[in-house]
């Protein structure tokens, strides 16, 4: 009997939507049925970003009030053997469309009982997202089996000009030479088919339900230290300034506006200057607390882990 994967996904700009058909080309050579599921929200998010749209859907992002949704095309009944859940980071939670599926009924029918594989594509933190998709993940009662990561390799400084300029004007590419291509690099995009052979393999093999970690020694996840407590200052930020939002009005709201306006000034001061100092502290106090640090970046990169003994197999 052939093995059926859903591949579950929403993708604004294009790449995320290239690397789930990267890592996935392994999996229609070895004639597994894929079902492609690109969610639909009832309405749609702008590409490129109007700014004070983007800043708009930062307190549902955080508080994961999940949009409504068009009908999925998949049937909810149909019983898969695999699920790849792949998504994008807003504001360090999963992107609206995929919190909405997340707790949508008919997300949660698909989801009931079936191993998860989850692939996320960020600028370069994603923890906390990684951990709301899990806790979705187990309220819907699925099983997780592993993680991929994929960042922007270049330094946080630069895709802190990249990123933004890509998504509020729409213009990814390099500007001769002094900025790289904002996203994830041509090179990490292809490489991800890897990940697929390695599901391909393991789902023919296969004689029951899959048990997991599949994708251990291929590199799937590499959590930075350096920035696991930068993430947990700015989430708690988030949730603070996010609470706060949702109170002067809903989302569209004019009266968020000049609270939005308040919040863009503090965000930006803090980046100057907050997570510099933060970074400075965490250098001198890292003889005291590089035990805890790896204990973090080992849980963080559960199940699927950052080794890469496996990383000479070919798709």
């Amino acid at each position: 009997m052939r093995k059926k994967v859903l591949v579950v996904y929403y993708s604004q700009t294009g790449q995320l939507t290239s690397i789930v058909h990267s890592l996935c080309r392994t999996l229609a050579a070895d004639h597994i049925d894929i079902s492609y599921e690109a969610l639909r929200p009832m309405k749609a998010y702008p590409f490129p970003w109007p700014l004070w749209k983007f800043l708009d859907v930062f307190p549902e992002c955080v508080y994961l009030d999940a949009p409504p949704l068009q009908p999925l095309q998949v049937d909810p009944s149909t019983d898969f053997d695999l699920i790849i859940i792949a998504y994008t980071v807003w504001f360090l939670s999963p992107s609206l469309p995929i919190s909405a599926f997340l707790q949508s009924d008919a997300g949660r029918r698909l989801l009931r009982g079936k191993p998860v594989i989850t692939l996320s594509a960020s600028r370069n933190m994603w923890l906390t997202a990684q951990t709301k998709v899990v806790n979705l993940l187990t309220a819907a009662q699925a099983r997780l089996l592993d993680n991929i990561a994929l960042v922007d390799s270049a330094p946080s400084l630069v895709t802190f000009i990249t990123t933004p300029r890509w998504l509020l004007t729409g213009k990814r590419e390099s500007t001769g030479g002094w900025l790289p291509a904002a996203g994830i690099a041509a090179a990490d995009i292809s490489a991800a088919g890897r990940f697929g052979h390695a599901i391909a393999a393991a789902l023919l093999a296969a004689t029951g339900p899959l048990h997991g970690p599949l994708l251990q020694g291929l590199g799937a996840v590499k959590v930075n230290p350096d920035l696991i407590a930068s993430e947990r200052i700015g989430h708690r930020s988030f949730l603070l300034w996010g609470r706060l939002l949702r109170a002067a009005g809903p989302a569209g709201s004019g009266r968020r506006k000049p609270l939005l306006l308040v919040y863009l000034v503090f965000l930006v001061l803090m980046i100057v200057s907050v997570v510099p100092v933060n970074m400075l502290l965490r250098k001198l106090l890292s003889p005291f607390t590089a035990s805890r640090v790896r204990r973090l970046q080992t849980h963080y990169e559960q199940p699927s882990g950052s080794a890469t003994f496996r990383m000479q197999e070919r798709p």
